[in-house]
Parts: structure tokens; C-alpha cells; sequence
């Protein structure tokens, strides 16, 4: 077999925190200790063959990839120290790269060099929106008290469409649109690599209700239970902080679309409603719940990561802490914003308002090319799991 080695997969491997990837001797241990591994799809030893073999095109069509959760039991027990969960991450950030469009923006978020374009980017975006609103005035004390961030982007006569939300669409749906687009181009080219890969082009097709049934929704369901968080061995208590947060950010999306109901359909029978939600709405209350548990998950989660670090039982990448930071910036600006409306600041609130939206652009903007992939590509990669053991495969 004539195999050329990729070598830009191999240095993307190096730059990503796959350094390690040298060190391995191919003695299987990895592969044993893997609590998710299995028989028929023993990982991540092959993963970690192809790695070295610069074949890129065979880990861009590989679910095992994907359906590793980065245990880390493989690299406690990797006698090399070769780190195999660490060269995982990366195959991940490179396949999210590879996969992404547009490919500049893709390749932006590939390492820390484009981080100040991935902060700049949205940070002049709504600058310029805020600027042409005409909205960019601080409000009294008097009006921050009673409308808080309602009129961020100023306001207008038409009761039909709030002002306020007419900006944030125009901003955030673009940006949100864009991501989903790009992760449909590449989950799409995904799976038809991996069908082809597995040798299943020929297979039945299930309908649409059967797919969704049989394979999509029970991955939601397994991946919302984090039922295989509870096989970890060496770092078990990851499912502590991914969790909450992932019941956070479902809670706060159902308190935005109850949010935008309120205000925009009830709102024009009820004028009362527009403003902020009170601080005793049941709605307000689950908010600043699912705040506190996206808070408590994210330092969860950079309380692991610096322990592994300092333990020298991980490396230390951009890939792995740019999202922290995202989420981070979310949650502490979110708070810092509803806090600041409390004490009756409307200087620094609008200013840490203004960096609210700037944070919930970039977790939008960036979604297909970040470590938030992971949410979009496992899933995919459960569904493909159990359709490729399905009766539809088999036939």
C-alpha cells in the first residue's frame, strides 16, 4: 500500500497538542483500557496508527474519532506517555477545520494567532449596529431603572417590532444562520464519507421517521443522559461540570424564546409586559438558576483543566481553552450585566452588556469550528454508531 502522509495534518497534530503522538510504540494498551472502546471499534489505537501515518483521509471519515469523550484513562495508562486523548482532541480540532465554511473563518479558529480577528470581528460588528441605531446613548438612571437593556439599540414608534429586537435578529440570526449552514455542509460530507468508509453505500436507506427514530433521537436522548461520562475512569467527575452546563444553555434558550414572546406577541395586547422581566417571574427566577449552573459548570471544567495541566496528565491548547473562555465571557458578562441593572449603573452595565452581546455572538459565530463542534459531530457520530450495527446496515 502506497500511503503518503499528510503533513499538514501532522503538523496541525504538533500544534494542537499531538506532540506527543511520537512517542507511541503501538502497544495497544490504549485501546484495552478505553472504557468506550469496543470490540468490533477498538479506539483510539487505529486513530492513533493513521495519526502517524499522516492519513488524513482516514480519520476524516472515522465516528470513533467523535465518539471518544476524552476520559483520559488511555493517557493514564499509556506507558510512552504519548498522551492518546490529547491527539484525539486535536484530530477533532482538525477535522472541524478540515469540515468548516468558510474556510478562512474556519482556519481563524485553529489557533490562538486569529484571536484577535475572533474578537474583533464581532466586537466591530456591533459597534457599527449600535452606531447606526442611533441608540448608542447612555440612559438615566431613571430610564435604566425601568427599561434596562430593552432600549439598548434605541427605540421607535412601531409597536408591531421593538427596536431593540429588530438589531439583535439582524445581528444574531446572520451569525447563528451562518454557523448552522456551515455545520450542515460539513456533517452532510461527513456522513457520506463515513458511509463510504464503512462500506454501507450500497446499504438500505431508512426513511426520514425511521433515521430519527432509530438513530437520531435516541443520541439526543443518550447524549443528554451523558450516560458514557459515567465509564470514565480517570477524570469521572467531568460529567459534574458538562452537565449543568449543557442544561443551562437548553434552560436559558427556552427563557429567550419565552422572552421574546412575552414582549413581541403578548406585548402588543398587553403593554405592561414590555421591559424587563421581574425579578419574582418564575421565568427571571429559571434564569438566573440556569446562570448559576452554567457559572458552576464552566468552573467545573477550568478547575479539571488546570489540575490535569499542572499534573502534566494533559497539554495545555487553544483549542481546549478558547472555549472555555467563550463560555466563561457568556456567563460572567450575563450575570455582571443583571447585577450592574440591580445597583443602578447604567454606565458600566451598558458597557458589560455590550460585551454580553459580543460573547453570545462569537459562541454563535465560531460554533462549527470551535470545541463547541463537539455538540453537532458526536452526535452525529452516535447516530452513525448505531446505524452502522442496525439491521438497515446489515441487509
Amino acid at each position: 500500500m502506497d500511503v503518503q502522509p499528510d503533513l499538514d495534518l501532522i503538523r496541525t497534530l504538533k500544534a494542537t497538542g499531538g506532540d506527543t503522538l511520537k512517542m507511541c510504540y503501538q502497544c495497544s494498551t490504549c485501546a484495552v483500557v478505553c472504557p468506550l472502546s469496543t470490540d468490533g471499534n477498538p479506539f483510539p489505537r487505529q486513530e492513533m496508527i493513521y495519526a502517524q501515518w499522516g492519513m488524513a483521509d482516514k480519520l476524516l471519515k472515522d465516528p470513533n474519532v467523535f465518539l471518544c469523550h476524552q476520559c483520559g484513562d488511555c493517557t493514564a495508562s499509556c506507558p510512552r506517555g504519548a498522551k492518546p486523548g490529547d491527539v484525539m482532541s486535536a484530530i477533532r480540532s482538525y477535522a472541524y477545520t478540515f469540515y468548516g465554511w468558510p474556510k478562512p473563518l474556519a482556519k481563524l479558529c485553529a489557533n490562538e494567532k486569529g484571536l484577535p480577528w475572533l474578537v474583533g470581528i464581532p466586537t466591530v460588528i456591533i459597534l457599527l449596529m449600535w452606531m447606526i441605531s442611533g441608540g448608542m446613548t447612555i440612559p438615566s438612571h431613571e430610564e435604566f431603572a425601568q427599561h434596562g437593556y430593552t432600549q439598548f439599540f434605541g427605540h421607535w414608534g412601531f409597536k408591531w417590532y421593538a427596536k431593540n429586537i429588530f438589531f439583535i435578529v439582524l445581528i444574531m440570526v446572520p451569525s447563528l444562520g451562518l454557523a448552522l449552514y456551515s455545520a450542515w455542509r460539513g456533517l452532510t460530507t461527513m456522513w457520506k464519507a463515513m458511509r463510504k468508509e464503512a462500506g454501507l453505500e450500497g446499504a438500505y436507506r431508512p426513511s426520514a421517521n425511521q433515521a430519527w427514530k432509530e438513530f437520531i433521537w435516541p443520541s439526543f436522548v443518550e447524549i443528554l443522559q451523558h450516560k458514557r461520562f459515567d465509564e470514565c475512569g480517570e477524570q469521572h467527575n467531568r460529567k459534574t461540570g458538562h452537565l449543568p452546563l449543557m442544561l443551562s444553555f437548553i434552560g436559558l434558550l427556552i427563557v429567550t424564546l419565552w422572552s421574546l414572546f412575552r414582549q413581541d406577541v403578548l406585548g402588543l395586547i398587553y403593554p405592561s409586559l414590555h421591559g424587563p422581566l421581574p425579578m419574582t417571574d418564575p421565568f427571571k427566577v429559571f434564569a438566573n438558576v440556569c446562570a448559576i449552573a452554567l457559572i458552576f459548570g464552566i468552573a467545573v471544567l477550568w478547575s479539571n483543566r488546570v489540575r490535569l495541566e499542572k499534573d502534566n496528565k494533559t497539554l495545555p491548547t487553544f483549542f481546549d481553552w478558547f472555549l472555555i473562555w467563550e463560555i466563561a465571557a457568556v456567563g460572567i458578562t450575563g450575570i455582571g450585566a443583571e447585577l450592574f441593572r440591580w445597583m443602578g449603573m447604567p454606565v458600566v452595565g451598558y458597557v458589560i452588556y455590550f460585551l454580553h452581546l459580543v460573547s453570545i455572538m462569537m459562541l454563535f459565530l465560531y460554533l462549527p469550528y470551535t470545541k463547541l463542534a463537539h455538540i453537532l459531530f458526536r452526535t452525529t457520530a452516535y447516530a452513525f454508531d448505531k446505524y452502522r450495527e442496525s439491521s438497515f446496515a446489515k441487509q
